[in-house]
């Protein structure tokens, strides 16, 4: 059977996947609408605390050298500013485009996003000619509206409008004798992700070459080759293994359960990770292994498959498949990139390798419990590719497995990390002691479950007999209700000791006035994974509104929400944000506010909070001590705005280079049981709140730092973050 046949049949709008701007914000999505006099781009804000959106109209009515208007702030939380700081990404770029260009000529320029590559092009053609005509022009063509405004200002800046002509389309929009006067004799391009395609590499391509390229242009970049290695790695098995890591647990529930494997897993897809920050817990089981070669400069196919017979070089259990690739700028192959993790060596790198947020290694995880190997045995590697993934098929015979995207119409995906949290024992125990605790003196209790938890359902009914479950699951929705549903049985409950609630909150307490005696979450909302620690706040949002489905002596489960944080020094991502001078030669100080840089930003100006994984931000060191600087009380709905202030000593030595910030759940009120998701707990992301200039601290002045938040739960449910030194 062809793996590609086990693909499902999703419809992928042409080129809908091209555009960096709107692939790489997060939880953002954008329209446009077009008009002779301006055009307006709808941008999809999202309330953390409601999670209810709202459209933002930006207008295009700025001029070049304008001050900022609404669209301040909206690209803070993007990773273009990291990939600037990528200086050995940059140089490749540069040195590329000028042994590329050496004479003028019709350039086009996809995804423009800041116009590098762009200003790159034109400034090694030289002089603009006076034919006026396409030779010696660069065509950069920009979908996302604030992007296109922001790279209007730096074309300005560095005298470069007259030498690029800037259009607000994506490339598969742009036609020959409206858009562009001809077809261009050379692409340069950035279209990139971790994965190589997730970005619509391959349809981008494939309408260039048909429409808008030259026969046999030049490219930069000129060929992309994917690589992999089979690892073995207990921590990314219990990632997407949770059958077999929940199978001993005592607490009696099952989220997979004998027989129903297919309905549970991780989404069949690569993801993206940091994977040198766990170096030492991998044992490589392979070498590195060539698997697909993408050609810039000629049509690429839509799809492609390919057969490896890969020999073991250990024993051991294929729990993964680390994979990145490597980039050739230049057609001589004198000029590469490489995103390989650190045990690899490089091929043929320029400048020194500093880490960078933009681009990752992936994993693919192999199903159940890995596939056991033996050194110098073969197993059989099956890869394919579509137009936006790689995916792989690992067996030890010929014939292919039944791969785990064909489950039928039912199939619950959850994050990694969510999976790996599930099968911890630690997790599970104190989430079922905090459980039984709250429902001890009940009689008959009604447990409303207001978040997207599944582990919480099936405990509420397991601890008690009598016990019934209403389930909101606003961001699984239906998908965990016909989820739920099917594993009761196998659970040993009756189906009608469940509900999932489908008419909404308004009508829930129309329904169930007064009758809720347990109200409960982990906090865990579907969705919001990539999100700050405090969007989880959403849980205290929720129950204000469902106040009054409270018994008289209803329990809410946790009991509070502790914003806990850490002084810390974090040089790796400090310098992946920083804000940037001159890249190449070009002046980009005018994105640093845009972009939310630290460093030298204008008064009144701060960085924004981010969200990390902070053991995967390369060198990391706590400064302080862990301290709390505000607690939230769900026993009680929300009054108004809130705040919090702390200050506290440094106790190590070091440059301090920010605070990371989480949040604790105290589950009961006798806080027995508080599940942590600080720096050290792998499984949840902290927020990063970056200085705005490295602070030495310890031996010098300043010994101590002062953290202020405050949330205001009736504006845009944001948490405000400020400190000062003393």
């Amino acid at each position: 059977m062809s793996l590609l046949s086990l693909v499902p049949k999703t419809f992928f709008p042409r080129h809908s996947f091209r555009c960096r701007s709107v692939t790489r914000l997060r939880s953002v999505a954008a329209r446009t609408m077009s008009s002779q006099s301006s055009q307006r781009v709808f941008q999809l804000r999202q309330d953390p605390l409601t999670g209810n959106s709202e459209w933002i109209v930006i207008e295009e009515n700025d001029q070049a050298g304008a001050p900022e208007t609404s669209t301040d702030g909206l690209l803070a939380t993007t990773s273009y500013l990291d990939m600037l700081n990528d200086s050995r990404r940059n140089r490749a770029y540069r040195l590329a485009i000028e042994k590329t260009i050496t004479e003028p000529c019709h350039v086009l320029d996809i995804g423009a996003g800041t116009g590098l590559l762009s200003m790159m092009a034109a400034r090694a053609m030289g002089e603009e000619e006076e034919s006026g005509d396409s030779k010696g022009k660069v065509t950069a063509c920009e979908s996302y509206l604030p992007m296109v405004k922001l790279m209007r200002k730096i074309l300005h800046k560095n005298g470069m409008s007259k030498n690029i002509n800037l259009i607000n389309k994506r490339s598969d929009e742009l036609k020959v004798g409206s858009d562009i006067a001809s077809r261009a004799d050379v692409l340069v391009s950035e279209i990139l992700d971790s994965e190589l395609l997730g970005e619509g590499l391959i349809p981008s391509l494939q309408h260039a070459h048909d429409m808008l390229l030259v026969e046999n242009p030049k490219t930069v970049p000129y060929r992309a080759t994917t690589y992999c290695q089979l690892v073995e790695s207990t921590f990314l098995c219990k990632m997407h293994d949770l059958q077999n890591n929940e199978a001993e647990k005592p607490d009696g529930v099952r989220l997979v359960p004998p027989g129903l494997e297919s309905l549970f897993g991780v989404k069949s897809q690569q993801y993206g990770m940091h994977v040198d920050a766990i170096q030492k817990e991998i044992k490589l089981l392979s070498e590195p292994v060539k698997i697909f070669e993408f050609d810039f400069w000629k049509r690429p196919a839509s799809n492609g498959e390919l057969q490896v017979h890969i020999e073991a070089i250990h024993d051991g259990s294929v729990h993964a498949i680390v994979s990145w690739w490597v980039l050739q700028l230049d057609s001589e192959g004198t000029i590469f990139y490489s995103t390989a993790p650190r045990w690899i060596d490089s091929i043929s790198e320029i400048g020194v390798r500093n880490w960078c947020d933009h681009w990752k290694q992936c994993v693919w995880f192999t199903p159940g419990a890995g596939v056991s190997i033996s050194k110098g045995e073969k197993v059989h590697l099956h890869a394919a590719h579509t137009c936006t993934n790689i995916l792989y098929n690992l067996n030890k015979t010929q014939s292919l497995t039944h791969s785990p995207l064909n489950t039928g119409d039912l199939h619950l995906t959850l994050p990694p990390e969510r999976v790996a949290i599930y099968g911890d024992s630690i997790y599970r125990q104190s989430m079922f002691e905090a459980t039984r605790n709250a429902l001890q003196g009940k009689s008959q209790p009604q447990c409303l479950v207001i978040d997207d938890s599944l582990l919480l359902p099936l405990m509420a009914l397991r601890i008690f007999n009598r016990s019934r479950v209403i389930s909101l699951s606003p961001g699984l929705q239906e998908n965990a209700a016909r989820y739920l549903e099917a594993i009761a049985v196998s659970n040993g409950f009756s189906k009608d000791r469940f509900e999932y609630f489908r008419e909404g909150k308004a009508k829930l307490a129309e329904v169930y006035p007064n009758k809720i005696d347990l109200l409960i979450g982990e906090p865990y909302y579907f969705g919001l994974e990539s999100g700050l620690p405090w969007q989880n706040l959403r849980f205290w949002k929720d129950r204000t509104l469902l106040d009054s489905v409270l018994s008289k002596d209803a329990v809410v489960m946790p009991y509070k929400g502790v914003l806990r944080g850490c002084a810390m020094y974090l040089p790796d991502l400090w310098k992946s944000r920083c804000c940037l001078g001159s890249v190449e030669g070009f002046d980009h100080a005018l994105v640093n506010t845009t972009l939310g840089g630290c460093g030298d930003l204008p008064s009144g100006k701060d960085s924004p909070c981010l969200p990390f994984f902070i053991w995967q931000c390369g060198e990391t060191k706590k400064l302080s001590e862990e301290f709390t600087v505000m607690e939230f009380d769900f026993s009680k709905p929300i009054t108004g705005p809130c705040s919090g202030e702390v200050q506290i000593e440094f106790v190590e030595p070091g440059v301090c280079h920010g605070i990371a910030l989480w949040m604790d759940w105290v589950m009961d009120k006798e806080n027995s049981t508080v599940v942590l998701t600080g720096p050290d707990e792998r499984y949840w992301k902290q927020g990063v709140k970056l200085l705005g200039k490295p602070v030495r601290v310890k031996e010098e002045a300043p010994s101590s730092i002062r953290i202020q938040a405050s949330l205001d739960p009736s504006s845009n449910g944001e948490l405000i973050i400020t400190h000062s030194f003393s």
